[in-house]
């Protein structure tokens, strides 16, 4: 009996390994022109990244090579995100404030959510959306509760905050899984 079973878990643990293979090269093979970056804990800035094009007579516009369909675009330059639906259609624009830890530019997925927690600044906060790490500290989207989202952040944080009513959209928006394009 012991055979069998030894058997048996070897064969589900090829079989979970070969999918998680399948899976990665189906996630590496759509990711749209431009965004090739890497994502994730380990992933690091490009020696030289340019500026996503930017439309000058409206500067509140999506960036073009932003990619397509459903995702979250966040730049770090401008502080600012946009909720794209699946047509390419921005259902909301607004301005954040960034932790002092910014994402390396690229292609990420919503890993986890909170609905409440307190940020690395002892700030409460809710609508915690992550989606990577820098250097063990997590990165993503929050509102403060409370105190607005002008607070002063001396500390290695990576909470890039909104206003309430854009972290309640967010919150609706970015499920587990959505792609979050981070530009320059």
């Amino acid at each position: 009996m012991a055979g069998t079973s030894s058997g048996i878990v070897a064969g589900l643990t090829a079989a979970a390994v070969g999918t998680v293979g399948f899976l990665a090269y189906q996630a590496s093979a759509n990711v749209p022109p431009g965004l090739g970056g890497k994502s994730g804990a380990s992933a690091s800035p490009s020696a030289v990244v340019s500026k996503a094009p930017r439309d000058r007579g409206r500067p509140g516009a999506l960036p073009t090579g932003s990619g397509k369909g459903e995702r979250v675009v966040y730049s770090v330059d401008d502080d600012r995100v946009w909720l794209v639906d699946d047509h390419n259609r921005v259902q909301r624009g607004f301005g954040v404030h960034p932790g002092s830890v910014d994402p390396p530019v690229g292609l990420y997925w919503v890993t986890s959510r909170s609905n409440t927690a307190t940020g690395t600044d002892g700030a409460p906060v809710e609508h915690v959306v992550r989606f990577t790490s820098v250097d063990g500290v997590a990165i993503g989207f929050s509102a403060a509760v409370g105190t607005g989202s002008d607070t002063t952040m001396d500390l290695k944080t990576g909470g890039i905050r909104e206003r309430r009513a854009d972290g309640d959209a967010m919150w609706r928006f970015a499920t587990i899984g959505v792609p979050v394009v981070v530009i320059r």
